[in-house]
């Protein structure tokens, strides 16, 4: 009987409704254990069930759940590809792709009903993650259950509440039963609802055991759902007592092979006996589970410690003969339960390396880590296997902390015990990126060259061309990129004999972005090579490594044109592989290119969007950082001290020349718009110092345009081969030099130049670099300059302020008009272009006109992508835009 849930009915009636107006839908039920949320979803598909396919799947309490467990469960019904990819052990993306696929050539609505999710292995929450981004374009009702009493601020399943879309997302809490539903439920006994009400605070699944124990003495009620079960499984026969007993360790369904194999031919009897009693429920396929998780945990608290670890044996041996490796998971948990290491060492690894086919990294690292608790039964050569393979997979998912670092130490011990030296070179060189990935520079350093000292004195094999891409690498980040250049050459060079796309790819990265960052543009066809082969055999954080390499280089050297579409692609690319990480930081670029070209607005907009984002790491926020610090210190709207120190001290935690460079560069403007020279001459010291090889020609340019807006008395080692603007400005050249920065697109730069200009030429400088200050709200470079014109009593042939062009037509980041901008926000929410047109009273084709524009400033192909677009850049979809006027 189903009681008192009317309002939640309604509300699912509301979900469905929108799922069949073809947008799809996303439901969350939520409540603790036995309040009865698959009751109420067996109601929902019982009153829906004629409006859609429903597809139902769950997840078990597993030590380490199977990768996309519960997506095996109902791939078959959605599509063949579907469950073949998976079978294969397919890519996820692959998997993602092919599950969307499904469900965008459905004919039907489907409503995929998905149980337990609070148990629910990391591989399908990132699913529920990208199908929640897609989830307008789909006829599909997302339906996830899940106890919130069990989904804390650290949980996994919290990450894929914090994305769900809110216009697609409907949230169903399943309340406790007051006085007068438990009244419904018991008016057939002679209980006291209020009693119960006392002793079950509304739980229905406790409710139903304590009526089933029939006691209405109030001194014998059970006080737990725990005594009632324990009371129901006396009173049963003691067949069917022992049977409840054999299998309540299994923690998911029973197959009918399983049954048989485990309790023979009384196993079908029992278990039918069982489910007549309401104590089990049995699916289309003949498999038995408890009627609810608490039954069987309670059933668990009658057994002994000893008599579980027998059973669990028991289910091992039976799951070996009627399953086989098909059920790894299960293998895994109840060996692991039986303290049989000899079966975890022998099932553990093969389910890692399945799970890690599949992209599911982290129960990869489960599966292994459950095996080193076994692993002083295991041989030297297989423990240090698993040290150095959890150190990897838990390297990828995991805070890369001590426990992974002493696992890579661990195996290479091993390995040199064993006398393995390329093995023990491979684990240095992983060991180094570890260190590096932790800002430990001369760890990093110190373990690369030692592992090419090592893996030199063996045989030729791809750790050691791999070991001299990785240093080339280390070499170019650290703005070594003569050496970068010569360790490329020679990984190239070996990867032509012993051929392989990944590292093919990651040298050929490498050595371009160390060519390009040091004026070599043959640099950039190495880059494009390495970009192609990336994204031709599916290598998505490599494709992601180049953008944003490529990217940095185009800003350096000024080449803003081929920055803009870079980044435009990069971040689309980005995006539609939901690689988070490297699409932030990219923003975090496109923010540093908005502060070049001027739209410090932008800038601003941008890379504060990016800081307000939760979970990102310090290397993901630096670009952003730098630039919100530049943006706000040249828009003088608010004291940005601390900003600029926050800026340097990251720099300098990462050890890096590459963010130290141009966080003291920010530090000496800053010092010559607030008037601290001795600030200034701190940091142009240090840069001067820095060998030839440290600067390239545009940030060596730089320096000594400081050094001699300053006025200060420093040698400097930068002198030859500087950019034009910066040589015409030495040589006095301040006109020119202002126009080339203007036709190079930066405007900043030419109103910098134009301010150095002496007298007679001031007069007609001045005013033009407060002109191009004011247009772009350069606010503190305005201070700047009226200072200057005092000095020459030009004040008066300053132009008044006024509010510039850019701040009254680009103040869109992506430069979208203000109509642009309305139909923005609701093809945000998966309005379709005929119901925009209705919303915005305009035609339809002139909304079609609008939505071409829109995907085209945003460098996308279709409506999905822009929505992804805008769930990733919350900051493009703006609520209260100026007027646009024209230039």
């Amino acid at each position: 009987m189903l009681v008192e849930r009317e309002s939640a009915i309604a509300q699912f009636s509301l979900c469905v409704d929108k799922l069949t107006n073809t947008s799809g839908h996303i439901a969350l039920i939520s409540g603790e254990a036995g309040i009865g949320k698959t009751t109420f979803l067996e109601q929902a598909k019982q009153l829906f069930g004629s409006y859609a396919t429903f597809c139902w799947s769950g997840c078990d309490p597993l030590l380490t759940p199977r990768p996309f467990g519960p997506v095996h469960d109902i791939a078959a019904e959605l599509s063949t590809p579907l469950l073949a990819m998976l079978e294969k052990g397919a890519s996820t993306s692959s998997i993602y792709s092919a599950f969307y696929q499904a469900l965008e050539s459905s004919s039907e609505p489907n409503i995929l009903i998905f149980e337990d999710v609070h148990w629910a292995d990391h591989a399908t929450l990132d699913l529920f993650k990208f199908l929640a981004r897609r989830i307008a374009f789909v006829k599909c009702m997302l339906v996830i259950s899940y106890r919130d009493d069990e989904v804390g601020e650290t949980h996994p399943f919290r990450t894929v509440l914090d994305v769900l879309p809110s216009s697609h997302t409907s949230r169903i809490s399943i309340a406790p039963l007051t006085v007068e539903g438990i009244a419904q439920l018991a008016q057939n006994s002679q209980h006291d609802s209020a009693t119960l009400l006392k002793v079950t605070a509304g739980n229905p699944f406790y409710i139903t055991e304590l009526l089933a124990v029939n006691n209405t003495d109030i001194n014998h009620i059970p006080a737990s759902v725990k005594e009632a079960i324990t009371f129901r499984l006396k009173q049963l026969p003691h067949g069917e007592r022992t049977f409840l007993e054999t299998i309540c360790l299994v923690p998911n369904a029973i197959s009918p092979s399983l049954l048989q194999a485990l309790c023979g031919v009384d196993g079908e009897t029992n278990a039918t006996a069982c489910a007549a009693r309401n104590l089990l429920t049995v699916d289309d396929a003949g498999s038995y589970r408890f009627r609810h998780e608490l039954a069987r945990l309670g059933t668990i608290t009658s057994l002994t410690v000893s008599q579980q670890k027998r059973l669990h044996q028991r289910i091992v041996e039976a799951l070996e003969l009627s399953q086989g490796v098909d059920a790894l998971a299960l293998l895994i948990h109840h060996s692991s339960a039986a303290l049989d290491a000899q079966r975890v060492l022998k099932y553990a690894p093969v389910a890692a390396k399945d799970a890690a086919k599949n992209g599911a990294h982290r129960e990869a690292a489960a599966y292994l880590n459950t095996a080193l608790y076994f692993v002083s039964s295991a041989s030297t050569e297989l423990a240090a296997q698993l040290y150095e393979q959890w150190a990897y997979e838990a390297g990828l998912t995991m805070h890369i902390d001590d426990q992974v670092i002493a696992a890579r130490q661990q195996a290479i011990t091993l390995w040199r015990t064993l006398g393995r030296l390329e093995k023990v070179g491979e684990n240095m060189r992983y060991l180094s990126r570890l260190h590096w990935y932790r800002g430990e520079a001369t760890e990093a350093e110190n373990l690369a060259n030692e592992s090419i000292k090592i893996i030199e004195s063996v045989p030729i094999t791809s750790g050691r061309i791999m070991a001299y891409s990785f240093r080339a690498q280390l070499d170019m980040l650290n703005d070594r990129m003569q050496a970068a250049i010569d360790w490329g050459n020679r990984a190239l060079l070996l990867e032509a004999q012993f051929p392989n796309h990944e590292i093919r790819i990651h040298a050929l990265n490498n050595l371009g972005s160390a060519k390009v960052l040091r004026g070599d543009e043959t640099g950039e066809a190495l880059l494009y090579e390495s970009l192609s082969l990336a994204i031709e055999h599916g290598f998505h954080e490599h494709a992601a490594r180049v953008y944003t390499n490529f990217s940095d280089y185009c800003i350096r050297y000024k080449k803003l044109d081929l920055a803009e579409t870079l980044i435009a692609a990069g971040i689309a690319f980005d995006t539609s592989f939901d690689l988070d990480s490297w699409t932030f930081y990219l923003i975090g670029m496109q923010a540093q290119l908005r502060v070049e070209q001027g739209r410090l607005e932008d800038a601003q907009t941008i890379s504060q969007g990016v800081l307000a984002l939760d979970k990102l790491t310090l290397l993901m926020k630096l670009p952003a950082l730098s630039a919100l610090a530049k943006a706000q210190l040249r828009l003088g709207t608010i004291d940005v001290s601390q900003r600029i120190s926050q800026v340097l001290e990251n720099a300098y935690a990462t050890d890096e020349l590459q963010y130290i460079i141009p966080a003291r560069f920010c530090a000496i403007e800053a010092a010559w718009l607030q008037d601290e020279p001795n600030v200034a001459l701190t940091h142009l010291t240090w840069l001067s110092q820095l060998d030839a090889c440290y600067l390239d020609h545009w940030r060596a340019g730089e320096l000594i345009v400081w050094i001699k807006r300053f006025g200060f008395d420093l040698k400097s080692k930068f002198s030859c081969d500087l950019p034009a603007p910066y040589q015409l400005e030495l040589c006095g050249k301040y006109l020119d030099a202002a126009e080339v920065w203007m036709s190079l697109g930066i405007p900043y730069h030419s109103a910098l130049s134009l301010m150095q200009v002496q007298q007679p030429q001031a007069q007609e400088a001045l005013p033009r670099a407060y002109q191009i200050l004011d247009a772009i709200g350069a606010k503190a470079g305005l201070t700047k300059v009226r200072e200057k014109a005092k000095g020459y009593e030009l004040v008066e042939y300053l132009p008044s302020v006024r509010r510039g062009p850019y701040r009254r037509t680009r103040q869109h980041p992506a430069g979208l008009t203000a109509k642009e901008q309305e139909v923005l926000r609701y093809l945000s929410t998966g309005s379709s272009n005929k119901e925009i047109a209705s919303a915005l009273s305009r035609s339809q084709r002139t909304v079609e006109n609008h939505v071409a524009s829109i995907l085209t400033k945003l460098n996308v192909s279709n409506r999905m992508e822009a929505m992804l677009r805008i769930q990733n850049e919350p900051w493009l979809s703006l609520r209260d835009s100026p007027k646009q006027d024209t230039f």
